[in-house]
């Protein structure tokens, strides 16, 4: 029963892209402020030659190897694969851009000098950046990622560098015409409440709104920040809901981290609550427009007050993890700003990060739906 009504969900949303009186190119979306050179690694379990080798295939394999070498050492081959474009934003830009939407993007794409990873994205959209890009070794595993990060470079993600790079008139204009403002990776990006603070203050006032546009933030796993900074940073994302219809998007080790921080009577072990349960609990808490999780197998939403859920089309055999939440969130915004129903939107976003995962890119228009069309025909199966 529950794959049948998957089935005509997905179908049914298949039904309302294929109508949109809105195209994406009619869109206009303001990503910031990140940027990373992500650097796809495996781990080697076995050598069996120079050319030939097997993966570590979990995080849990490599996390035993590492205990055992616990008061001795030992030796991790790591196995670069792909050199790609990374950070939260420029992933999102990037799945925006796909669809055609027009998309404004600050951060750290590299400094006199774009750095060529990022070449494609600064041709395709208006970009305006800071400073060079930061770098991840992200270790691909089929269970998750571990991204180690090289992010010294983004203490220049300051008012000042991007006032500097994009003026208060100018970007009182862009965010004028944006439907959709994104603004992610707060963990890494040290002076964010302070950018936040100085956009309430100095140029949202400004801005003009006809209606209340969008605006999505993701934190991106705040574990390594202080309790003390992460309520702040709700306190702030709040705040931006006078201006806007506020997106909060989460993954599941995400939502329980600020399940904890909000103080939410979930038990023990946040981690162990229902989807529905953790995602309710933080929306009704916060008070935003949307708050939308996104675990491996599965999404669920909470919009003004009503949740949703859809099992994704999951795969026990990803080409490529790496940006797949970046991907969803792209998705998921998408549907929103087209005025997708809050169910459809997760059948945008699952869809998507679906697509990217196996493809190892973001979908445009055709391909989507095409993704979606397959998915419909194999609703429940790993295809």
């Amino acid at each position: 029963m529950a794959q049948t009504k998957d089935k005509e969900l997905i179908l049914q949303t298949l039904g309302t892209l294929e109508s949109v009186t809105v195209k994406p190119d009619e869109l206009q979306c303001f990503v910031g402020f990140d940027g990373f050179v992500d650097e796809i690694i495996h781990v080697v379990d076995k050598r069996v030659d120079f050319e030939t080798y097997t993966r570590v295939e979990t995080i849990g394999e490599l996390a035993e190897r590492i205990g055992r070498a616990a008061g001795l050492s030992t030796n991790i081959e790591l196995i670069p694969k792909q050199m790609k474009l990374g950070g939260n934003g420029p992933i999102m830009a990037n799945a925006l851009n796909s669809f055609g939407v027009n998309v404004t993007y600050v951060g750290c794409l590299g400094h006199p000098d774009i750095h060529p990873v990022f070449r494609e994205l600064a041709d395709a959209c208006e970009t305006y950046s800071i400073c060079d890009p930061g770098h991840t070794d992200a270790l691909e595993f089929t269970d998750g990622k571990l991204m180690l990060g090289k992010i010294e470079i983004l203490k220049e993600v300051n008012w000042e560098n991007i006032t500097s790079q994009l003026p208060l008139d100018k970007m009182v204009e862009v965010f004028s015409r944006s439907h959709l403002v994104s603004m992610v990776n707060w963990t890494m990006i040290p002076y964010m409440n302070d950018i936040w603070e100085k956009l309430q203050s100095e140029v949202l006032p400004k801005v003009k709104m006809t209606n209340r546009p969008l605006a999505f933030f993701d934190l991106a796993d705040p574990e390594k920040r202080s309790t003390e900074d992460i309520a702040g940073a709700m306190e702030m994302i709040q705040r931006f809901e006078q201006y806007y219809r506020v997106i909060l998007g989460l993954n599941r080790k995400e939502a329980s981290a600020i399940a904890t921080v909000l103080g939410l009577e979930l038990g023990d072990r946040p981690e162990l609550v229902t989807l529905e349960e953790v995602t309710r609990a933080i929306a009704d808490e916060l008070g935003i427009y949307c708050v939308v999780v996104h675990p491996v197998t599965e999404a669920g939403t909470v919009v003004n007050g009503e949740f949703f859920h859809i099992n994704g089309p999951y795969t026990a055999n990803p080409r490529l993890t790496t940006g797949a939440g970046d991907n969803f969130n792209a998705g998921f915004c998408l549907g929103q700003v087209l005025g997708l129903p809050p169910q459809e939107c997760l059948i945008t976003g699952t869809g998507t990060s679906g697509f990217y995962v196996r493809n190892m890119r973001s979908p445009e228009p055709t391909e989507l739906m095409s993704f979606l069309e397959l998915w419909s025909e194999n609703v429940g199966c790993d295809f």
